[in-house]
């Protein structure tokens, strides 16, 4: 395609951008990531987890992953916040059983003390000291976590240097919150991996999808570094940046 080509395409895809639950079959094939992480977050909580065990996710998205684990519906719950995920969860988890309700996981969650034996969130927000409220004595919290430095240099690429949007988003930083707070760290791991795209209009998608660490991205003000994004996909076959990582699993002591 040309540039008028090119640009044409990029507007349409950022109209059209859109994500339900967290579902990113829209780019499917045209971008990897996570491939290659040292641990495997299901199998972490599966070594953990038991049937008669009390779940909670927190920022469920659309339960896509919570209902991967396949655990007793009787003796799960889970959170979420944006609009639209809430509407999902409606339709989807509360006709299975499972506890949904509606709520921030960096506020005041809607659950009594002591409910749960396993709390888990995957790349969502969460309060140490509400996580410590809701868990029984010598419950865990299992979290697989984007840390600070996720997608630098894709967005150094788009938009320029920028402020990291999460600085305290670190297993060290956040390792100290939870043994300040009365945890046990069972298991700590970071990490920096890979992420390729081998079409820039993905690289759009996710641009508007992750508009959290993309701040202020448009096609129209970034068509000059997207059209260089261009150039170097088709010198290198892909354009490539750097996940951030890393997993705490913690408990709670008396």
């Amino acid at each position: 395609m040309n540039e008028k080509e090119l640009l044409y395409y990029w507007k349409e895809v950022e109209r059209a951008a859109h994500i339900r639950g967290w579902d990113f079959s829209p780019i499917e094939g045209r971008y990897t990531e996570e491939t290659d992480l040292p641990w495997n977050y299901r199998d972490v909580i599966w070594h953990y987890l038991r049937p008669e065990m009390k779940l909670l996710d927190l920022d469920t998205g659309g339960g896509e992953f919570l209902l991967s684990l396949h655990h007793p519906y009787v003796h799960t719950s889970a959170t979420e916040a944006y609009p639209p995920n809430v509407q999902l969860c409606n339709k989807t988890l509360l006709p299975l059983g499972i506890d949904f309700r509606p709520g921030d996981a960096n506020e005041v969650l809607p659950f009594a003390d002591s409910t749960f034996d396993i709390v888990i969130n995957r790349h969502g927000d969460f309060c140490v000291e509400e996580i410590r409220r809701v868990l029984k004595n010598g419950g865990l919290f299992i979290t697989e976590q984007v840390g600070a430095e996720n997608d630098r240099e894709l967005v150094e690429l788009l938009l320029g240097k920028m402020e990291l949007p999460f600085p305290e988003q670190y297993l060290e930083k956040v390792w100290k919150r939870f043994c300040d707070a009365g945890f046990e760290i069972l298991d700590a791991q970071e990490c920096f991996r890979p992420i390729k795209f081998f079409d820039v209009g993905a690289l759009v998608w996710f641009a508007r999808i992750i508009e959290w660490e993309f701040i202020g991205f448009s096609v129209d003000d970034c068509r000059e570094r997207l059209l260089d994004a261009q150039r170097i996909l088709e010198q290198n076959g892909c354009i490539e940046g750097r996940i951030h990582r890393y997993l705490l699993v913690a408990a709670k002591t008396e």
